[in-house]
């Protein structure tokens, strides 16, 4: 896969959220941007004047709110501004993450905020997904995470009763991390302790999917502003710095036109963190990042991309959720914000798991806080026709 080295470092220097819940029935979509835009630019010491560029997106199929870019100047402040629209399904966020990246990288701008948003509230979920792909040519296409394939896979290697704790363990888990969270949408208060009820008693959605293991639709934005070395040093005493960052597709489903055989079939999340972690001399990603927020629309396919992300042999991955060994205090801390079982305002979902990457390693992600220095994160984001993103994030320029 050809890649070519950043003309210039680029570092994260203002981040923004709203609280995320069900619904935000107090604002409309340009008041909701305004508030996550407002609160990267307080964090940046920023007026949108020092703005060169605004990326910004969100999922309208689900909205049913179409051409908002037409109107959303009202919330971003993107008066004479260039603007950008990006959108491609639940990779939103981490598409116009990669985007904004790539612009200041490329030196066309010094400074470029990216927005992702959703207020799912007006919308129709299902009839989005049902109606995104045509069904003859992309009959094989799966869309949206409302599936079962995972459980399946999950409980095909370790046995039933084993992989219905380790799914339910790691629900608990997320939910205590979303407990921390000021912004999180979903928090029960969940106790390990309650594993074997929840088990037994959540409303089944597909197969061995159960509704408490699923994500939530949520309403809310993020905005994160990324600036060239020279200016995130001038204005920032932490900025945090974009090693990297990889996007794919879904390379075992678009077989319609046949393979390239350059490349072997393969899992998506296993291919790019292969390639990102080749590229960068990563041998051992689990030792070598501090903090890990993945895209986890559900609790099973979160068992199963562990061990692709991180390239884990036999039940190594199992293992790290049955000792809680992903907790903030664990030695691989993953959502420590709660991830998208937490909150999924799906538009803005992948961009939150780069700023809260971000957070985590500038040392002021609040209640929620790594206790260990975290000198290296990893985000991902997942979603549309499968897409698979990752991002590095750095403390120090140092590689």
């Amino acid at each position: 896969m050809a890649h070519r080295k950043k003309n210039r470092n680029v570092g994260i220097i203002g981040i923004g959220q709203t609280k995320h819940s069900s619904h935000r029935e107090d604002v409309n979509q340009p008041e909701m941007i305004h508030e996550a835009v407002s609160l990267a630019l307080k964090d940046a010491g920023l007026t949108m004047k020092d703005i060169d560029c605004i990326v910004h997106g969100n999922m309208e199929l689900f909205e049913m709110v179409h051409q908002p870019d037409m109107w959303h100047v009202l919330g971003t402040g993107a008066y004479g501004k260039d603007c950008i629209r990006i959108t491609t399904g639940g990779t939103v966020g981490a598409t116009i993450s990669c985007a904004a990246d790539n612009l200041v990288a490329s030196g066309m701008y010094d400074i470029v905020m990216a927005i992702g948003f959703e207020k799912l509230q007006e919308g129709h979920t299902t009839g989005g997904i049902t109606n995104m792909a045509d069904p003859l040519w992309f009959r094989k296409i799966q869309a949206g995470a409302l599936t079962g394939s995972a459980a399946y896979d999950v409980i095909d290697t370790i046995g039933l009763e084993r992989a219905n704790r380790a799914s339910m363990t790691y629900r608990i888990i997320m939910d205590k991390h979303a407990g921390l969270n000021p912004n999180a949408h979903r928090a029960f208060g969940l106790d390990f302790s309650q594993i074997d009820d929840l088990v037994r008693t959540s409303p089944r959605l597909v197969g061995d999917l159960k509704l408490i293991e699923m994500c939530s639709q949520s309403d809310g934005a993020c905005c994160v502003i990324y600036a060239c070395e020279k200016k995130a040093k001038e204005l920032s005493k932490h900025p945090v710095w974009i090693r990297d960052h990889i996007t794919v597709h879904k390379e075992e489903t678009f077989t319609i036109f046949g393979y390239n055989k350059k490349y072997p079939w393969l899992r998506t999340h296993k291919f790019a963190a292969e390639q990102l972690f080749k590229r960068n001399n990563i041998t051992n990603p689990l030792e070598y990042f501090d903090v890990f927020e993945m895209y986890d629309p559900a609790t099973w396919w979160a068992l199963d991309w562990i061990k692709d992300f991180f390239n884990l042999e036999g039940d190594e991955h199992i293992k790290l959720v049955e000792n809680h060994e992903i907790m903030i205090g664990g030695t691989m801390p993953i959502n420590p914000s709660g991830g998208v079982i937490g909150s999924n305002p799906i538009g803005a979902t992948a961009l939150i798991r780069v700023a809260e990457a971000a957070l985590q390693v500038r040392g002021n992600a609040g209640p929620h806080q790594i206790p260990t220095p975290v000198n290296h994160a990893l985000a991902s984001g997942f979603g549309g026709t499968m897409w698979t993103v990752l991002t590095m994030l750095e403390k120090e320029l140092n590689w």
